[in-house]
């Protein structure tokens, strides 16, 4: 006897529910049961299991089984999928060719070119010998170990990705600052993105795209890395001090001039933050995309994982950890200035 079975006969459903059956392929523990072929003794009030979908399936076998609800949702997605692929494939394959030429850009090109011009990028940006010296030991580490091809196909995905995010979250950030509509219903979805484990970002993708192609991995770094730029710069600009716009206001300025020559400069250091947080997550997001194809660091983690090579997955981690650190410091280092430049 079921622990439900009381609430179907009480409803009068009993004929319903004799009279059909669920759809779901069988639980392996409904199985083992099956094939063991005893009885399930009655629940004690103590063990009195909670009124879910499985357990009122148990009481009325044409009650849906969460099995169901899971494969009904596998369902639609893959009816819809041809269509979604159709739409998608050419909004993204732009994607695809700026990766691909990153790739193609930061493997081909010399060292002794590509490591001088990130170092003088990271000097003019951070007007700081110290830090420039460090970048230079870190880099310099990873070409002796014979990691430079992989920090270079690392550096070339967060390059791009970490563009497009600002690219795409400072103006949504914008628009969510001027309008309060638009931030209630921004920010749930924000909510949504940055709580959900990485690994789920790659769900869908893998059905949508092939696994070769650079937009699958590039698409799941931007989703889950764009959070924060968008958050920061609506915050910035929301705490612009009201003085100042009343100001602005009584000098006669437009919106658009306000936005420019207000806001924006005074949130920069917020908007500053959030490309930190976005590059810092780019590259957590492009290490986990090693398992669809991106290339860099990460495979070689994963090759030590799947290989148990103990010396691999530690020296590739190190250098993701040296790579974060490098991202990080430049970033914080450009934010200073900024936040100087300010005070000025």
């Amino acid at each position: 006897m079921a622990s439900y079975d009381f609430l179907f006969d009480g409803l009068g459903l009993r004929a319903w529910c004799d009279g059909g059956a669920s759809a779901a392929p069988m639980s392996m523990a409904d199985l083992l049961g099956q094939a063991r072929g005893a009885a399930a003794p009655a629940p004690s009030l103590w063990d009195f299991p909670f009124p879910s979908m499985n357990a009122l399936n148990r009481a009325c076998p044409a009650f849906p089984q969460a099995r169901e609800l899971t494969k009904g949702l596998e369902d639609g997605f893959l009816s819809i999928k041809d269509g979604l692929s159709i739409v998608l494939d050419p909004l993204t394959q732009p994607l695809s060719w700026a990766l691909e030429g990153a790739l193609w850009l930061f493997q081909t090109s010399p060292w002794w070119i590509m490591i001088p011009l990130i170092l003088l990028v990271v000097r003019l940006v951070t007007r700081s010998w110290g830090l420039v010296a460090f970048v230079a030991a870190c880099i310099g580490f990873l070409a002796f170990i014979n990691h430079y091809d992989y920090a270079m196909q690392t550096l070339a995905i967060i390059f791009v990705c970490a563009f497009i995010c600002v690219l795409l979250g400072v103006p949504i950030g914008i628009a969510m600052s001027r309008s309060d509509t638009f931030q209630r219903i921004a920010i749930p979805i924000l909510d949504m993105l940055q709580t959900l484990p990485p690994f789920v970002y790659l769900i869908p993708l893998i059905f949508l795209f092939s696994v070769t192609e650079p937009k699958l991995y590039g698409i799941a770094v931007i989703v889950y890395a764009i959070v924060p730029v968008v958050r920061l710069t609506n915050l910035g600009i929301r705490l612009v001090d009201k003085e100042v716009i009343e100001a602005a206001d009584a000098f006669g300025m437009t919106r658009r001039q306000k936005l420019w020559g207000v806001q924006i400069p005074l949130a920069l250091p917020n908007i500053m933050a959030g490309v930190n947080q976005t590059i810092m997550m780019s590259l957590a997001m492009v290490v986990i995309a090693s398992m669809v194809s991106a290339p860099g660091l990460g495979v070689l983690v994963l090759r030590g994982i799947r290989n148990l090579e103990l010396g691999v997955g530690l020296v590739s981690g190190l250098g993701i950890v040296l790579l974060a650190v490098i991202l990080d410091r430049v970033t914080k280092a450009a934010l200073a200035r900024v936040n100087t430049a300010q005070k000025q």
